[in-house]
């Protein structure tokens, strides 16, 4: 096996998910709470939430092809850099990818048109409809995209055929499979959550700048309370549910996760610590004794099985990485709650919008969701590892082996450049729509400076 080879294709193919993900948690966030100010429209009949709804609609838009453009290559990647995995398990995840294609996209992509252009000819109801229309693509989409990770992550309703590969059979198995349904919610209430601090965080920047202020309050009211409610989701009860079935099918995964080197009963949580695969250890831990055993099994002398339990070729590749995207996704959770929290009470209290502390970390805070989106994910594909299929398929039996190491390099530079103009194209346009603002009556020029008052 060429190592050098296998471990560029492991990179190549991170480095596009990661950057294409960057994406989809706002576009599918973003549905949610455009369909919202929509309703808002509908029903009160003022322009102030109709000219909100256009404005963050221009952004999915915007968001919505970057998302397309840098989302494409990926599904080259499996021809190309996985070609074996594909031809293994192509008869089971193919479908649900490609019913992603032929459904979800096109519902989305073709509504998004209406939605975005018709709003004059369709009048009100169905302009509306147009957007639940996107919002419903969209969060197919996700619920596709998952089910065919979910799989990979727990294989079900599946057959070997004599040549090795994967055959369905039972495709309501495959899309009903309980992983799915548990990671389904804990990845959509993320993805609000990154909307919400999105919006949120624009509404504050008007604030502190003194211009659009309707339009600001209203966008920081709208992010603050579906940030609060995603963020608490978040944690429980989806991420506690999905915690304790990875814990119960992949329980390598979980001790690697916590660190989590020997068995033990009353298994504590390590709050702050460096892993050291090596020695077994856990150098300058913080830890809450117990905690462990009973967020799994609910009782704190329950028996938690660490990695010594487990064949080492089995143990997760980098537990290292894997146990601090765990701790900084589960941390920064943590954190957004209790932001949410202090935010909400002021609202309630009707001070947040003359709280210029609380405006400014709801500002500072917006790129905070995108890491901890991105350390989830990393939590989950690393946890995986060293399996493509949890205990089916090896990672390094997936993928092309008779592309070299050397192609794979040209490649991997070449989508770095040009992902990186791509960023910063969608950085300059997505920073002219707000400055150009929700109004339309205000001019496209630069916002005033922020003020220290």
């Amino acid at each position: 096996m060429d190592t050098s080879a296998y471990l560029l294709h492991r990179l190549h193919f991170g480095f596009t998910a990661t950057f294409h993900y960057l994406f989809p948690q706002l576009t599918m966030g973003l549905a949610l709470l455009v369909v919202v100010l929509q309703t808002l429209a509908l029903r009160r009949k003022e322009a102030l939430y109709a000219e909100a709804a256009r404005f963050w609609a221009k952004v999915f838009g915007l968001n919505f092809v970057m998302g397309v453009v840098s989302g494409i290559p990926m599904e080259f990647q499996f021809g190309t850099n996985w070609s074996r995995f594909s031809r293994l398990t192509g008869g089971v995840i193919g479908q649900p990818l490609v019913m992603e294609g032929v459904f979800s996209f096109f519902l989305e992509s073709a509504f998004l048109g209406l939605f975005l252009f018709g709003e004059k000819r369709l009048g009100p109801v169905l302009h509306w409809l147009s957007g639940v229309a996107v919002f419903l693509g969209s969060w197919l989409s996700g619920y596709f995209i998952i089910a065919a990770n979910a799989w990979m992550q727990h294989p079900v309703a599946y057959q070997r055929l004599p040549d090795g590969s994967f055959q369905v059979t039972s495709f309501a198995g495959v899309l009903l499979n309980p992983w799915t349904l548990l990671q389904y919610p804990h990845n959509m209430s993320a993805a609000v959550v990154t909307a919400a601090f999105v919006m949120a965080a624009v509404g504050a920047f008007y604030l502190l700048s003194g211009r659009d202020r309707e339009h600001a309050v209203l966008f920081v009211r709208v992010g603050v309370i579906a940030g609060l409610v995603s963020s608490i989701v978040q944690i429980f009860p989806t991420g506690d549910l999905h915690g304790r079935y990875v814990a119960r099918n992949q329980p390598a995964t979980t001790a690697a996760m916590e660190g989590l080197f020997k068995s033990e009963a009353g298994a504590p949580v390590i709050l702050i610590g460096q892993p050291d695969p090596e020695h077994g250890t856990i150098e300058n831990p913080l830890a809450v004794n117990d905690m462990l055993s009973y967020l799994i099994y609910g009782t704190v002398r329950a028996e938690v099985k660490g990695l010594d339990a487990f064949p080492r070729e089995d143990w997760p590749d980098n537990i290292p990485l894997l146990f601090f995207a765990y701790h900084i996704m589960a941390g920064l959770g943590t954190l957004f709650v209790a932001l949410m929290v202090v935010c909400a009470f002021l609202l309630w209290r009707g001070r947040l919008f003359q709280s210029r502390p609380a405006l400014w970390a709801l500002m500072l805070a917006v790129p905070f969701p995108y890491i901890a989106n991105t350390a989830g994910w990393l939590t989950a594909e690393l946890g995986r590892q060293p399996w493509a299929v949890y205990g089916l398929l090896r990672t390094r039996d997936g993928y092309s082996n008779l592309v070299s190491s050397g192609s794979t390099w040209f490649t991997l530079l070449g989508y770095m450049g040009m992902y990186t103009v791509l960023g910063i194209s969608f950085l300059f346009l997505i920073q002219r729509l707000i400055v150009q603002g929700p109004s339309p009556l205000r001019p496209a020029h630069g916002a005033p400076a922020l003020s220290s008052e």
